[in-house]
């Protein structure tokens, strides 16, 4: 099945069978689900989030129980500001900088402006986990996102600054109905999964899928490149 028809079913999947949660429609986005704080529960369980000291999550509703839990855990989260669209374009998030009370709202995206520093690629740590929204995921490792691309272009740019690199576990967090065995080959430039958690299992999926090389500079148009200023600095002369 192609990408744009397997999103398509997923999305009317979640929303005919009623497991769909707010915001709605699931469609166009990373949808939410139901007991996405479970999901987020059992990723928790795992030694490598356990061992982690940094995070970087994506900004979406369902991975927003997996951003709580890291801040009340004592992780720093790193979140992209939407669509790189400033020089410094990571929210960081320390929770020893955090009021406890503040903790639940702080990774939202309504307040995060309110709470996080705003710090350049370059002033981000080596990240020790990386969480990514999926709208599906096989248990391979192979993610489909809602099309943008822009979780494949942050890690890419991650990755090549050395902030993270082979060792950094990857993991998503999405309902049964996500996971797929019907998902075409990723491409070259789409990040694989070593973790898929859903509210029932947690799939350790030994992908066979490399990781990217780096940013695909063709992939990117001058268009994007000009919208983004940290792609401006880091293109190559």
């Amino acid at each position: 099945m192609e990408k744009a028809d397997l999103r398509t079913a997923v999305w009317d999947e979640l929303e005919a069978s009623g497991e769909a949660r707010f915001p709605f429609p699931p469609h166009g986005r990373i949808p939410n689900f139901a007991d996405a704080a479970t999901a987020a529960d059992r990723l928790a369980a795992t030694a490598a989030w356990a061992d982690a000291r940094t995070v970087k999550a994506n900004p979406d509703a369902p991975q927003l129980p997996v951003r709580r839990r890291a801040l009340r855990e004592g992780k720093t989260v790193y979140m992209a500001v939407p669509r790189l669209r400033d020089e410094n374009c990571f929210y960081e998030l320390d929770p020893a900088r955090l009021d406890s009370d503040a903790l639940d709202s702080a990774p939202t995206v309504s307040h995060v402006e309110e709470y996080a520093d705003k710090v350049g690629p370059d002033e981000v740590p080596t990240i020790d986990f990386v969480v990514s929204g999926s709208v599906a995921v096989t248990e391979q490792g192979a993610r489909i996102g809602k099309g943008e691309g822009f979780s494949d272009l942050e890690f890419a740019i991650l990755q090549g600054l050395g902030v993270v690199d082979e060792t950094t576990t990857i993991a998503t967090t999405v309902h049964e109905l996500q996971v797929r065995d019907d998902a075409p080959e990723p491409d070259a430039h789409d990040v694989p999964m070593d973790l898929v958690v859903t509210p029932e299992r947690t799939i350790r999926t030994e992908t066979p899928y490399p990781r990217p090389s780096g940013i695909d500079w063709t992939a990117l148009s001058d268009e994007q490149i000009a919208e983004m200023p940290v792609l401006q600095r880091l293109r190559p002369r």
